[in-house]
């Protein structure tokens, strides 16, 4: 009866430890997975008059990766402008017609000549950092497709709950607890979700973003004081 029982009790500690090594092998490749996925993104260094601001960008949307890809590699972007900037909402750049531009010029209407399809991806959404494509207003453009090179990056403000419910009352799908959590703690511009298209995300450097947002600006949102981009450089 003692060998029934050690045999028992050994084959039961055995069968749990090969329980516990899957579970730490799956977890494993679930977090090397994970790890993966987030190195496969393509990462881009824009470097600005005020500062570096290092961006990832989404393969979830393909055709605004590419665009904005091939474009920093022909030096579209150099000499740009962030032409309109808006503290606690957004500061936007990509209008060929800002390079060399004179003080007061009007600006925001220039592009590369073309637009990109609507790639608006649940899960890719506003919170602060966030990068996205201009676009033509709804009444224009119903089909919300976006610049060909005019982007913007999110500074937004923190929402609370009761603000995010309101904004949820004209909203065709409800906010995602993910969305929630973003909005009530680190910020962003809710209201433009399921409307524009995200691409990416800024993952160092949002300091800089909060520098050129609080710049004094004048007509049309355009800083007093120019805030050039010198280069966009593909880092992977």
């Amino acid at each position: 009866m003692k060998t029934t029982h050690s045999t028992f009790l050994f084959s039961i500690l055995f069968f749990g430890l090969c329980l516990l090594t899957g579970s730490i092998q799956n977890a494993s490749s679930m977090n090397q997975q994970q790890s993966n996925d987030h190195g496969d993104r393509t990462h881009v260094l824009i470097t600005t008059v005020k500062g570096n601001i290092t961006v990832a960008l989404y393969n979830e949307t393909p055709l605004h990766r590419d665009n904005f890809l091939e474009l920093a590699r022909g030096g579209f972007y150099e000499g740009l402008l962030f032409h309109r900037v808006i503290s606690g909402f957004m500061i936007q750049a990509g209008d060929p017609m800002s390079r060399d531009a004179v003080p007061g010029e009007p600006l925001g209407s220039g592009g590369p000549g073309y637009t990109i399809p609507a790639e608006i991806t649940p899960g890719l959404f506003h919170q602060k950092g966030a990068l996205a494509a201009a676009r033509q207003g709804d009444q224009v453009n119903p089909e919300r497709r976006s610049s060909g090179s005019q982007f913007y990056i999110v500074q937004g403000r923190v929402w609370s709950e009761r603000d995010l419910d309101q904004m949820e009352q004209g909203k065709e799908t409800p906010f995602t607890d993910e969305q929630r959590e973003k909005y009530t703690t680190v910020g962003g511009t809710p209201h433009l979700d399921d409307a524009y298209t995200v691409f990416g995300q800024v993952i160092e450097g949002i300091e800089v973003v909060d520098r050129i947002a609080a710049m004094e600006t004048g007509d049309r949102d355009r800083p007093k004081e120019d805030v050039a981009i010198l280069s966009i450089e593909i880092l992977d």
